[in-house]
């Protein structure tokens, strides 16, 4: 290189550098902030390196990319990547959102909860009263009453798990039970009810039976170990295990106690489902056995035939998953798939299969059943149940086609 270039390139990263320092002087702590440093290729030899020091704050590999996929109106919905997921717990920045008006912004300190209504003691607690009581953190699946939808028949072969079902997470979720605060404000035996109303731009509201919040639910402020997240109901949410999401009312404010329930426009104009016979189910809000095989499935290619683990998860609101079934032939034939521990109620369960792939066409599937006895059923049988227009609650047995090639494409039923 000649003098005259070798100067030019030390005059342009000097004035560079000084374009950096000067923002970063200019704007102290911030600026400092908005200076990085470009991403560099892995080194050949990682031993050869100097590795990278702690943050503050830990990210992911930059080789590892999953995203939740935007879509929906101006409500918002986001999906959670299943097919790039491991075990059972979605982290929490993949957590599935569902909004009706957006994700309102809450200061920790301002946040009230009221309860009233057919109680001794109306009481508005503060989020530090909440903590105050005793805690409990559960392992649940959450699942949005309208997931599976995109998975209907006469849908094309190019949807992902994600696609299909992402409507659906698991996490450990930590609160203060409701049954621990409607003693301390003495729910009269009458009460038989109880509204639940959040503090979105939607006052998104719902009537619960008093019997679920004496049985599991729970105020939750924590997930996966950290505060709950402003999409998840920051800084505190209701959570129905096992129940429809939205019941589960989010950013949650007031909880009114009453002897019937409250016909609210989320209850009515939405959220049931127009029954075979003509009548409708209005309240649907148990979550019934479902599963889904997340590899191989769409877009992947497996290489060559041999040795394919058969992965998914399946889930039920009704307790435990005692077993999931896979087909290799459409449902011709079933056999048993292997339960990975742990195996909790109403949480996500991990199931795995061991198959050898002859290289032929093949139509792999997977069937739940839950303790109750309950069977995931076939969209015909779904359909003889529910009626032709329902809009919640897919929960029918789908699957993937495997070609010659190894391609991998979904099939409705």
């Amino acid at each position: 290189m000649s003098r005259s270039k070798s100067a030019m390139n030390r005059r342009k990263a000097l004035k560079t550098a000084a374009s950096a320092a000067g923002a970063v002087l200019a704007g102290g702590a911030a600026g400092r902030a908005t200076v990085q440093s470009t991403p560099q290729a892995a080194p050949a030899n990682p031993t050869k390196v100097p590795g990278a020091r702690p943050a503050p704050v830990g990210s992911r590999s930059p080789a590892e990319t999953p995203e939740k996929l935007v879509t929906g109106s101006a409500g918002g919905v986001t999906l959670t990547p299943l097919q790039d997921l491991h075990g059972v717990i979605t982290p929490s920045d993949l957590h599935f959102e569902r909004h009706h008006h957006g994700i309102p912004e809450i200061d920790p300190a301002a946040y009230r909860l009221l309860i009233h209504g057919m109680v001794d003691r109306p009481t508005l607690f503060t989020l530090d009263d909440l903590k105050r009581f005793p805690q409990v953190s559960k392992l649940l699946f959450l699942e949005c009453s309208g997931n599976g939808g995109r998975g209907r028949p006469g849908v094309g072969g190019d949807v992902s798990p994600q696609v299909v079902d992402g409507l659906l997470s698991g996490s450990e979720w930590t609160g203060v039970p409701l049954a621990v605060l409607f003693e301390e404000v003495g729910v009269s035996p009458g009460a038989t009810w109880f509204l639940a109303e959040g503090s979105d731009a939607a006052v998104m509201s719902r009537s619960i039976p008093v019997e679920k919040a004496w049985d599991d639910a729970m105020i939750a402020y924590g997930q996966n170990g950290e505060a709950i997240r402003p999409p998840q109901g920051y800084p505190a949410r209701l959570l129905l295990p096992g129940w429809e999401g939205n019941s589960s009312v989010k950013w949650v404010r007031r909880i009114e106690l009453s002897d019937g329930p409250f016909m609210f426009r989320d209850e009515t104009s939405k959220y049931s489902d127009p029954l075979a016979d003509g009548t409708a189910r209005q309240f649907s809000f148990v979550m019934d056995a479902k599963s889904l095989i997340t590899s191989p499935s769409y877009p992947q290619r497996i290489p060559s035939p041999g040795f394919v683990e058969i992965s998914g998860v399946a889930w039920t609101g009704r307790g435990v998953i005692e077993r999931v079934e896979i087909s290799i032939d459409g449902g011709d034939s079933w056999e048993d798939a292997v339960l990975q521990e742990p195996v909790l109620p109403k949480c996500l369960t991990r199931f795995r299969f061991g198959w050898t792939w002859d290289g032929g066409p093949a139509h792999v599937m997977s069937r739940a059943s839950d303790e109750t006895g309950y069977v995931q059923p076939t969209w015909d049988q779904l359909v003889a149940a529910r009626g032709p227009l329902f809009r919640y609650h897919y929960n029918s047995i789908r699957g993937w086609r495997i070609a010659s090639d190894g391609l991998v494409t979904f099939v409705a039923q």
